[in-house]
């Protein structure tokens, strides 16, 4: 039986080389933090299989990995990528009960620019 490559995690870095999602890591409190790192992990290895309450897909490509702590929800949006690819787009604090139109429109940005810088490096299967 050969095994599967495994799943590689990576974030979404802006044209200012800035990883926005890297930012939002690191400003949260260290045990949330930890989880997050956490529930990466998971992800990483569970990838497509995983399932709510780890992870919900939200439109289109875009998936949430979800996080709480006693008194706050907070929310990454990722996608899974050619070459067995789990690329980390938007972090942000959920204050309402649906994911809030904005937060999906900032990953789905991301999301297109991230297609478009590989596609100008030869790589353009989402």
């Amino acid at each position: 039986m050969t095994s599967q490559p495994e799943w590689t995690v990576e974030f979404y870095v802006a044209p200012d080389g800035e990883s926005p999602v890297e930012v939002f890591l690191d400003k949260l409190d260290p045990k949330t933090r930890a989880r997050f790192q956490w529930s990466m992990e998971q992800l990483r290895i569970r990838n497509i299989q995983a399932r709510e309450p780890l992870v919900k897909h939200l439109e289109d490509k875009l998936w949430e990995l979800r996080e709480e702590s006693k008194t706050n929800i907070f929310r990454i949006i990722y996608f899974f990528y050619t070459g067995r690819r789990i690329v980390f787009l938007h972090g942000f604090q959920k204050k309402t009960q649906k994911t809030p139109p904005k937060e999906i429109e900032v990953a789905r940005i991301r999301y297109e620019e991230f297609l478009n810088r590989e596609e100008e490096n030869g790589d353009d299967t989402p």
